[in-house]
């Protein structure tokens, strides 16, 4: 599946989270960390619900970007 992820510039660093998946998120120290890092994190975030028993949700957010 493929998730939607929307990174930030933090103060000191990057942030990730994942719509489509509440609770998911991940940092880093630059873009490219923060992107291997939430790989990683839905990775588990997934592992996690599949041994629970829960639903996997499936990917319905979607990113465009809208010129201002």
């Amino acid at each position: 599946m493929r998730y939607a992820v929307v990174i930030e510039k933090a103060a000191g660093n990057y942030s990730a989270y994942v719509p489509d998946l509440p609770g998911c998120v991940a940092t880093g120290s630059t873009i490219k960390e923060t992107q291997q890092h939430i790989q990683e994190a839905i990775a588990f975030h997934l592992d996690g619900l599949k041994e629970e028993g829960f639903p996997i949700p499936e990917p319905t957010a979607i990113c465009e970007y809208v010129e201002a």
